[in-house]
């Protein structure tokens, strides 16, 4: 397990488009799930430690950001040959053991995960309503990999302000977990 942090959020750059295949064997674009008032694309896994910890809050954060108009995607991206853990099957276990909410998208040829940057699992993407990124941060505090829950989470009161000014905020927390398990890397 290598520990990563998430770099500076790139405030304004552009949601890259993707089709992927969800859990339930459906193609999904971005576009499907493009929420009104904002997007959320997470970066997961089945089997990181960070992950697991924080998984029921994610779970809970986008009910409530679907409340106030922000579609969460997660996607998957590891290489399940070394890590069989993380294999489509076992995502759609994942999802079921942690009632997914949200669409759980597996990108096999990592090629959505280059495109994004993204660095760990979980990694964060918060977009406005224009698909312009404003927040990379955590979703929570978290120690000896257990949540420090005091109030909402950094993640849900972050989406709750870009859907209220269209900007995120100017402080942010990077989010850690492991690295993504690239295939050729």
């Amino acid at each position: 397990m290598s520990l990563t942090k998430t770099p500076i959020c790139e405030f304004g750059k552009k949601a890259h488009k993707f089709q992927l295949k969800s859990i339930d064997n459906k193609i999904i674009s971005l576009d499907d799930f493009r929420g009104e008032n904002g997007t959320l694309i997470m970066f997961i896994c089945n089997h990181c430690p960070y992950v697991k910890a924080i998984i029921n809050d994610i779970v809970e954060d986008c009910k409530n950001l679907k409340s106030i108009g922000v579609n969460s995607l997660a996607i998957s991206s590891n290489d399940v040959k070394n890590y069989p853990e993380d294999s489509f099957e076992n995502m759609v276990k994942f999802s079921q053991k942690y009632n997914f909410n949200f669409p759980y998208l597996f990108d096999e040829d990592q090629k959505i995960a280059e495109s994004y940057d993204a660095v760990c699992t979980p990694d964060f993407f918060g977009y406005n309503k224009n698909l312009e990124l404003q927040y990379r941060g955590r979703i929570r505090e978290l120690k000896d990999l257990t949540p420090i829950r005091n109030g909402d989470s950094d993640l849900f009161k972050a989406m709750k302000q870009i859907v209220e000014t269209n900007k995120g905020p100017k402080i942010q927390v990077p989010s850690m977990g492991c690295s993504i398990k690239w295939q050729n890397k």
